[in-house]
């Protein structure tokens, strides 16, 4: 699965869409068939069986955690100019200056083991993530955001040592409350960020019962406290290693949430029920090569880099990797149009890297390429790292592949396990790694996941974001400085970080990632759309899965 990162991620979300396969093998996924009218099968390939770890704050578990478990304080929609659902907080005021926020905590939600959830509950959760800083996965204390947070009576107060608004999303909508009377006793207090936490309690509308590693099953929870919901009973959630298991489900209906690439979908899945079957991909992020930026490896070299940007033809790499559903993507950056405002035109088409309109400059690519010692007769072997089973990111690649070849770049493509795949990206062990991160409501979320210095860490430490490792006190600055701007300077802000994306190439953007999101209507009502989208479509987008299942209902 590419899940909304939260190392994001990693968001990543890591962030960040699954992929078709073609691969032999399942794991009897299609066995949680979903076949009740008040049930919900997801197909979601994910390349590996479930490890049955549920801890919100490990980013290779907590997408299957994360709002459908552990609730945020405020959902924030990434696709309706950051509208907000109010969930633990019943309501916010702001300081006068943004550098303090107070929540009011709503009253009367329990845990799912009938515990009475509070403020203390709220503080606790954010004062673990300052005692240890693994849990901080959006630099909030590391990045000299947060200064304090405090409970009081039903209230919570948040000091910032800098205006804070632009981190609401980051502190309100992406972290999982959880309950103090587990996590500060015995293994979660000593070991937080490695915790199982296979039976996870928490406050949102499902408990896990029970997992296993070829399905996930998640039932009502009897304490939620929003009284009628969920109207969906059960929630089934298969493990997939293959897409063409993953994609024959929801073609025959046995799965009704689909999250992943399917090619010729028109006649594979809505010709097979062209009244009920259904899909949407709106652009939200962009799926790229992150070179590695350490010293040690050849890709630290801007040149190799250059070379790189100048030789990939994007748009062939939609055309054949993505089917064209996932756009080419902008050097930039940028995602179009969904950010157009915040498109830098001019110093974008002075640099000239392809894009949707402009075509690979292979003579300029080569002569990049050769300034760093290699040729044709002297090719440069490189590796990138993708994940088994996203044969849409295979074909994309082997598509890269061909294209670097004729200027002397011999690329090999590493297929590895989800698990294998993330430890090797969140270290840094790698030449090239294909990812996507998970981004916000406007595109400073996911450049400063990018390329923010210190949501990043040394090579063998686990990186929150920032896989590639780019360090730019200027960027840095500019970063800091968003927080406080209005929104025109904002703006400004942005087109000045895309500089420094055209300049510096501290990754390579190829396509714009799309939400995958097949639905079924024949049983059930209530899925996002283009006219009405509530939150984002992929069940591997959280807090948001949890607002999709609280709007589904049988028909």
């Amino acid at each position: 699965m590419r899940r909304k990162k939260l190392m994001a991620v990693a968001a990543a979300i890591g962030l960040l869409t699954a992929a078709c396969s073609s691969s032999s093998g399942t794991t009897g996924a299609s066995k949680g068939n979903g076949s009740g009218t008040d049930v919900v099968t997801i197909s979601n390939e994910q390349g590996q069986t479930w490890p049955c770890q549920f801890n919100p704050f490990n980013p290779s578990n907590n997408a299957e955690s994360l709002g459908i478990i552990y609730e945020p304080l405020v959902f924030v929609n990434a696709l309706k100019d950051a509208a907000e659902t109010p969930m633990l907080a019943s309501s916010y005021t702001w300081g006068a200056d943004k550098k303090s926020i107070v929540f009011t905590i709503r009253a009367g939600v329990k845990w799912s083991d009938g515990q009475p959830m509070s403020a203390d509950d709220v503080a606790f959760t954010f004062n673990l993530m300052k005692k240890n800083t693994a849990l901080d996965l959006y630099a909030l204390w590391t990045g000299d955001v947060l200064d304090s947070v405090t409970a009081a009576g039903n209230q919570v107060t948040m000091n910032f040592k800098v205006p804070a608004q632009p981190y609401f999303y980051y502190f309100a909508d992406q972290v999982g409350i959880v309950p103090q009377h587990i996590w500060s006793t015995g293994e979660p207090a000593a070991k937080p960020d490695t915790w199982a936490d296979v039976n996870p309690i928490g406050t949102g509308p499902y408990v896990v019962n029970p997992c296993k590693p070829t399905n996930i099953q998640y039932t009502k929870n009897p304490t939620y406290w929003q009284a009628g919901l969920p109207k969906i009973s059960k929630v089934e959630y298969p493990a997939y290693t293959d897409n063409g298991p993953a994609n024959l489900d929801l073609a025959t209906g046995k799965a009704q949430w689909g999250s992943q690439f399917i090619p010729g979908i028109d006649k594979f899945y809505v010709a097979k029920d062209p009244a009920n079957n259904h899909y949407w991909f709106p652009p939200v992020t962009n799926v790229a090569l992150f070179p590695n930026l350490d010293a040690k490896h050849v890709t630290s070299n801007l040149a190799i880099r250059q070379a790189l940007a100048y030789a990939i033809d994007k748009q062939e790499v939609s055309k054949i990797g993505e089917s064209g559903y996932q756009p080419a993507a902008s050097q930039t950056g940028i995602v179009l149009p969904t950010f157009t405002t915040y498109l830098d035109s001019t110093t974008a088409t002075t640099y000239g890297y392809p894009d949707a309109t402009t075509k690979p400059d292979i003579a300029k690519a080569t002569r990049y390429l050769a300034s760093a010692g290699y040729s044709p007769a002297k090719p440069l072997k490189l590796t990138v790292i993708t994940v088994s089973g996203y044969t849409d990111w295979d074909a994309s690649l082997q598509e890269i592949k061909q294209e670097i070849a004729p200027i002397g770049i011999d690329l090999t493509v590493s297929d590895l396990a989800q698990q294998a795949y993330d430890d090797k990206l969140y270290k840094g062990d790698f030449d090239l790694a294909y990812y996507g991160e998970a981004g916000g409501p406007t595109p400073y979320y996911e450049l400063r996941e990018i390329l923010y210095s210190k949501n990043s860490a040394p090579i063998g430490t686990d990186a929150s974001t920032n896989y590639e490792r780019y360090s730019n006190p200027a960027v840095d600055a500019l970063f800091d400085q968003y927080a406080g701007a209005d929104s025109a300077t904002q703006i400004s802000i942005i087109k000045q970080i895309e500089g420094y994306m055209l300049k510096d190439i501290p990754i390579i953007p190829t396509t714009e990632s799309v939400d995958w999101f097949q639905y079924s209507t024949k049983n059930l009502n209530g899925w996002p759309t283009k006219d009405n989208p509530f939150a984002q479509p992929s069940a591997f987008n959280v807090p948001d899965i949890e607002q999709v299942l609280l709007h589904l209902q049988s028909k």
